[in-house]
């Protein structure tokens, strides 16, 4: 008798996926952290995408998490803005779309006296940023009330 193998189906390997805009992002935050650091040190992330399971969503909500902020707020005012906000997606062709809410959002922000923009990869955010910056600082007049 002669014994004969079972051959196992083997699922192909996925390729592993590669976050471009995350990358891209950190060499942003570390350009900042070089070239600017009085902006630097005021710039964040908003940790707002990501799939995420569906309890731990659900928390995210109700601490204030919505769909659509933008991905990083500059809060230095310049040139007459508030402070800049920017919708960061990766150097195409690895950039995605802008979603409804992101372009509402940002629709919003400038509304309430923000720049905000798209930038798609590294070079444009460093362009935005530097073009932010060289503008003169807003003046803020306070009111009798403020102090």
């Amino acid at each position: 008798m002669v014994a004969t193998a079972v051959k196992r189906r083997v699922a192909p390997r996925r390729r592993p996926s590669v976050d471009y805009e995350g990358m891209e992002q950190a060499a942003l935050f570390n350009w900042l952290r070089v070239r600017h650091p009085e902006a630097w040190e005021l710039a964040y992330h908003i940790p707002n995408g990501g799939h995420r399971v569906k309890a731990v969503a659900a928390k995210l909500k109700a601490q204030g998490v919505k769909a659509g902020v933008s991905d990083i707020k500059l809060p230095m005012a310049r040139g007459g803005y508030f402070g800049l906000y920017i919708e960061f997606k990766a150097t195409p062709p690895h950039d995605a779309s802008v979603s409804e809410s992101q372009r509402t959002f940002l629709q919003k922000v400038e509304r309430e006296g923000y720049l905000a923009m798209v930038c798609r990869g590294l070079d444009e955010a460093v362009q935005a940023i530097d073009a932010y910056l060289a503008w003169p600082k807003t003046v803020v007049v306070r009111g009798s009330g403020g102090q």
